[in-house]
């Protein structure tokens, strides 16, 4: 028998992290033999291991993820110390407290690469995928307000454009505001001041995606189709009843599409006006995810507002909304190279916190790299999988991930020991076999690995298959 863990493996953010934990135990001849060729859908985490509800969704299985850019690197430079230990907290279950603790949860669990994860579902925390009750019974009954009122997942991007935060613009400061998600929502431990910095640094560094259906000040580019353009007239278009507004009064192009203001849109209360910038990739919409795609979206407000808008006007909007929405390249396909870069990154954190002695940033280090390089490691299927091929250049890539996650063992314990002469010696072998041996040995193994597109697939079509044996009623 072949145990498969897929449990979760720590602080980081990827679409294929595990975010509860479940342990099944599959025959190898299952995985070998019997798996299917289609694409595998998403499934629920279910079984007596998880401390999550049964059916609790968190995509872990997509091959592409969203793009991360970072306004530091977009700009020419490269991402500050600050940053990089923010980019390590935001991906660590260890800043925050309680279930989402246990369940190895993180930030980066619903923000995945900081913006979003439209098919999160909780039980007892969700109406729908895509939102989530921050005031659960699940994660802190010390704030539990004994109503299911889940908000939508919003995308950080561009979020040092978009204060006041919050979906009801509740809290001016983003650091406050981190703040209160950390200690109450998710009765975390009170942050250190450096770690809430990085925090802020890290989500305040994301920007929005470039888009060229756009031009500065939020006009359509001259390649504009003529349903964009009539539905930008219709944007601007002051309202029949109420002609002191339009959609324009509220989305205001020269502001990233935000008059960052609270109103009432006939959903529920006042609501911050969320930015249109990139929103073709943060669904679901509405401060509670209610609607699934732009056609509701116009549909609503034709109603509630009365605009009397015919079948061709709402197909115009839509096309407007569509372009100014649209992003370059919005995803992009998990690898080795990515996976490394990330590594490098984040452990180069330890350059400044090994000569400083500073315990508590090495551990999150150790802890946060190491659970990404265990995550990658299973990626590349064990040697005793002998349904695919491979097996020299599998084994040299866990092997030489191995040893980079025993050299940051070494770092730890010389930190805690006070060598930090020795520290030092480490890290700079650590950095070394990441920038070199390691990534080398892993992209030899990568057509054997679960970045290969058809054994991802028959991957996740295999534990979709045990999970959803597992959950039927013994006979």
């Amino acid at each position: 028998m072949k145990a498969v863990d897929i449990s979760a493996r720590g602080p980081r953010r990827h679409l294929i992290r595990w975010g509860a934990k479940v342990l099944v135990t599959i025959p190898i001849l299952a995985l070998a033999a019997s798996l299917l060729s289609q694409p595998a859908g998403t499934f629920p985490l279910s079984g007596d291991q998880t401390v999550l509800p049964s059916g609790t969704e968190l995509y872990e299985e997509m091959l592409a993820r969203p793009r991360e850019l970072f306004h530091s690197e977009a700009v020419g430079g490269h991402k500050s110390y600050l940053v990089n230990l923010g980019d390590l907290a935001f991906n660590s279950p260890a800043i925050l407290g309680g279930a989402a603790r246990r369940a190895e949860m993180s930030c980066g669990t619903c923000h995945v690469n900081g913006v979003s994860n439209p098919k999160l579902f909780i039980p007892g925390a969700s109406t729908r995928p895509g939102n989530f009750d921050t005031t659960s019974l699940i994660f802190n009954p010390k704030t539990f307000n004994s109503i299911l009122d889940p908000v939508r997942i919003p995308s950080l991007r561009g979020a040092r454009f978009l204060a006041p935060y919050g979906h009801d613009g509740r809290i001016f400061s983003l650091r406050d505001f981190v703040h209160n998600v950390i200690v109450n929502e998710f009765d975390g431990p009170e942050p250190s001041p450096a770690v809430l910095d990085g925090l802020v640094a890290y989500i305040m560094d994301i920007d929005f995606l470039p888009n060229p259906r756009i031009t500065t000040g939020g006009a359509l580019s001259p390649q504009a189709s003529d349903a964009e353009r009539r539905g930008e007239t219709l944007f601007f278009k002051p309202f029949p009843h109420q002609p002191h507004l339009s959609c324009a009064t509220c989305h205001v192009p020269t502001g990233s599409f935000t008059d960052q203001l609270r109103h009432d849109v006939g959903s529920g209360g006042l609501v911050k006006t969320p930015t249109l910038l990139n929103a073709n990739f943060n669904g679901p919409y509405f401060h509670d995810g209610r609607f699934d795609d732009y056609h509701q979206v116009v549909a609503h407000f034709d109603n509630a507002f009365d605009l009397g808008l015919s079948a061709a006007d709402r197909q115009d909007l839509v096309a407007y909304l569509t372009a100014i929405g649209d992003a370059e390249r919005p995803f992009e396909k998990d690898g080795v190279v990515i996976r490394m870069k990330e590594v490098r990154e984040l452990a180069s954190v330890l350059e400044l916190a090994i000569p400083a002695g500073d315990t508590t940033v090495v551990s999150l280090a150790v802890t946060g790299v190491g659970a990404e390089l265990r995550e990658l490691s299973e990626h590349v299927p064990d040697i005793r999988n002998v349904s695919i091929g491979g097996q020299e250049e599998r084994l040299a890539a866990r092997m030489a991930v191995k040893d980079l996650v025993l050299s940051l063992r070494r770092i730890d314990l010389a930190v805690a020991d006070g060598k930090l002469d020795d520290a030092m010696a480490e890290y700079r072998n650590f950095a070394m076999l990441a920038a070199f041996d390691v990534p080398v040995a892993l992209k030899k193994a990568e057509p054997w690995s679960l970045f290969n597109a058809g054994i991802h697939d028959e991957h996740y079509a295999a534990l979709g298959r045990v999970l959803q044996s597992a959950s039927k009623p013994a006979q």
